[in-house]
């Protein structure tokens, strides 16, 4: 009776993929972050597939870890392996659900800039189903389950990136604060309201716009914008708007400018589309309605 011999194993899915975010990411801890997995685990994973390996891909060091020669030379190959994965996910994801369309965003952009707009969008897709997703920071498309997503992106636009406008920042105020402020100098009078996300605005509209004001002033800090910017509404002292999150409240006359300083950042309100459905009609309507809906 023939035998089959055992069969060599390959090392497992998660040990490669750990290595490779880990590797891409620059450490265990970020790629934990991006895996959804505790640092504990992908060290794990890659000493497991060090060991299959028969060599070291990292070397570990007190200040973290840095890539081997080896490590080095298959990075780029298992990258590129898995963004080819990623895609064929999206692919599948695309033809099996072709009416479903997910987004991902900044949470203030989803409470203030998005959510006012969805009637309009819901309108004109009636016949597709939208799933919003609010997340501090951009996702990886070729990797993660998203059709397009909105934020605010630095530098030159990327391929598949469509720019909604710059960012502009300005105080802003209610209108029974902004009675009190006749000049930059007289922000000094009143609480400097801040959100964590974008904690350094103050400093930033300060070295530019007013460089003889102290950005020390004291003044409450918020993890939310949307929760800055009621406190503004309210009347609880003066925020840094940005101006596509603040546009409704100053035509409404809830928020006013105070002074005409404004400061354009180097970076953009941005829509920008997974790469892998090369025709994806359903997402292409939903970024035509969003533009529309301004």
């Amino acid at each position: 009776m023939p035998v089959s011999p055992p069969r060599p194993k390959g090392p497992p899915l998660n040990a490669l993929r750990a290595f490779e975010a880990a590797a891409r990411l620059g450490g265990f801890a970020a790629a934990a972050e991006e895996l959804c997995v505790t640092p504990g685990a992908v060290s794990q994973h890659v000493k497991a597939l060090e060991i299959w390996a028969g060599s070291e891909l990292f070397r570990r060091r007190s200040q973290g870890v840095l890539l081997t020669p080896l490590g080095e030379s298959v990075l780029a190959d298992f990258s590129t392996a898995f963004d080819r994965m990623g895609e064929a996910v999206q692919l599948l994801r695309a033809r099996a659900a072709p009416n479903q369309v997910r987004i991902a965003t900044l949470p203030s952009l989803a409470q203030i800039w998005l959510s006012p707009r969805l009637p309009a969008i819901r309108e004109a897709v009636a016949d597709l189903e939208l799933s919003i997703t609010a997340l501090e920071t951009p996702p990886n498309l070729k990797r993660e389950p998203f059709d397009c997503c909105i934020f605010f992106e630095s530098g030159p636009l990327r391929q598949g990136s469509i720019s909604l406008g710059s960012d502009v920042i300005f105080p802003v105020c209610a209108p029974s604060v902004a009675k009190r402020l006749r000049r930059p100098e007289d922000l000094n009078r009143v609480p400097w309201l801040r959100d964590a996300s974008w904690s350094a605005d103050w400093e930033t509209w300060t070295d530019l716009a007013a460089p003889t004001l102290s950005s020390a002033a004291h003044g409450p800090l918020y993890s939310l914008y949307s929760l800055a910017l009621e406190e503004a509404v309210n009347g609880a002292g003066v925020l840094i708007g940005h101006e596509v999150l603040v546009r409704n409240h100053l035509r409404a006359g809830t928020l006013v400018e105070p002074f005409g300083q404004r400061v354009t950042l180097e970076r953009q309100l941005t829509i920008t589309v997974a790469g892998p459905v090369a025709k994806n009609r359903a997402r292409d309507r939903v970024i035509d309605a969003l533009i529309q809906a301004g």
